[in-house]
Order: C-alpha cells, then sequence, then structure tokens
C-alpha cells in the first residue's frame, strides 16, 4: 500500500484497521449442543439502556507480531455519558497506540460520518507527522480485519446471560484482552481479507 509515494515497508511504518462496535446486554445468537427436541434456552434479563462501545485498532508491521489496541465505553443510559466514540476520541486512541508502538502509522478505515467529517479531518492533520489514512471503499466490510476481531469476540459471548451491562464489559475486556495475545489470530483476520499479513 503506497503512502505519499511510499510503500508502508519503505516507511517503516505500522499498518492500522480500524473499526467500532458495539454490544448490549442480550447476546448474540449461537450454536450449541443439546438433546434432540430439547432446545437450550439461556434466560435473559435485558432490562435498562445499557450497553457498551468498542473501538480497535489492528496493527500490522514488518518484522513485529501483529497487535491488537483497543479502546472501550461503558454506558449505563445515564444522560452524562457519551454514547459512542467520537471524533476526539479516535484522535485519542490513535495517540495511545503511537505512543505504545512507535513509528508512523498508516490508517485504514471505514467512511464512517465521524470518520470524515471536519473535526477530524482538523485532528487528522494535526497528526500528519507520523499519521496518514486511507479509506476502505463503501460497503467493504470484508477488506477490513478489525470486522474478524469483532466476529470472534460475538461468537465468544453467544448464549452467555450477564446481570448487568458492567458485568458485560468485564467479560468484553478479558476476551479483547486475550486476543492481544495471540498474533497467530489477528493474523488469520488479515488473511481472511486476502491481504497477505507478512506483505503489506
Amino acid at each position: 500500500m503506497a503512502a505519499r509515494g511510499k510503500t508502508v515497508r519503505g516507511q517503516d511504518a505500522w499498518l492500522r484497521f480500524a473499526d467500532e462496535a458495539g454490544q448490549v446486554l442480550r447476546p448474540p445468537r449461537a450454536r450449541t449442543w443439546s438433546r434432540r427436541g430439547h432446545p437450550p434456552r439461556v434466560t435473559v434479563r435485558a432490562a435498562g439502556s445499557g450497553r457498551i462501545s468498542l473501538a480497535a485498532l489492528v496493527c500490522r508491521r514488518p518484522g513485529h507480531r501483529t497487535r491488537l489496541v483497543f479502546r472501550m465505553l461503558v454506558h449505563h443510559g445515564r444522560k452524562s455519558e457519551k454514547k459512542g466514540f467520537r471524533e476526539r476520541d479516535f484522535a485519542l486512541l490513535l495517540e495511545a497506540a503511537h505512543q505504545q508502538l512507535g513509528g508512523p502509522i498508516v490508517l485504514v478505515w471505514d467512511n464512517y460520518t465521524h470518520h470524515v467529517d471536519a473535526t477530524m479531518r482538523e485532528l487528522i492533520g494535526r497528526r500528519s507527522a507520523w499519521l496518514t489514512v486511507f479509506r476502505f471503499p463503501s460497503y467493504s466490510p470484508d477488506l477490513n480485519p478489525a470486522e474478524g476481531v469483532w466476529a470472534h469476540l460475538k461468537r465468544s459471548l453467544g448464549n452467555l446471560a450477564p446481570c448487568s451491562t458492567d458485568e458485560l464489559a468485564g467479560l468484553v475486556r478479558t476476551r479483547l484482552k486475550r486476543m492481544q495475545y495471540r498474533s497467530g489470530l489477528l493474523d488469520g483476520f488479515i488473511a481472511e481479507t486476502g491481504l497477505i499479513a507478512g506483505q503489506p
């Protein structure tokens, strides 16, 4: 992938794929084993308006193991709480990833409103010394390895019935932290897109 006339490898940059997701108390449906004619039922107490919002970066750099950086917002339905990630939150996530991993960043993400508006363009412009941004074509989630992170996460949450938003947040955080130590799994998410993990 070219960036300002240079490849990611030539810049010795981190290629980072970004995406957001959310989860409420109602768990995703999942398959399981049971006696014939006796489908299992999971009782869910999904009252209230609490939910969690997630943002993640799948990070690849030649000669380094693939990394996952994520942030989570927990909202319990209170008026004072953020309902999701905004432009400044994305900028802080990118800065944290830059400080944690070092090196220039080539970011690839979708055309979500908060990724393309004037505020985000200004925030990106202030970080142009180390940040170059590309956008996926419209309606192309199959090209984003971060979608694999969400699919894997939601499969692991299937048929679970947390009692509170905080308990759900704890489960999600634990599963994402486990993924951070499984670089082979993250490479698999990249491979599913048709990209070659060793040759960005």
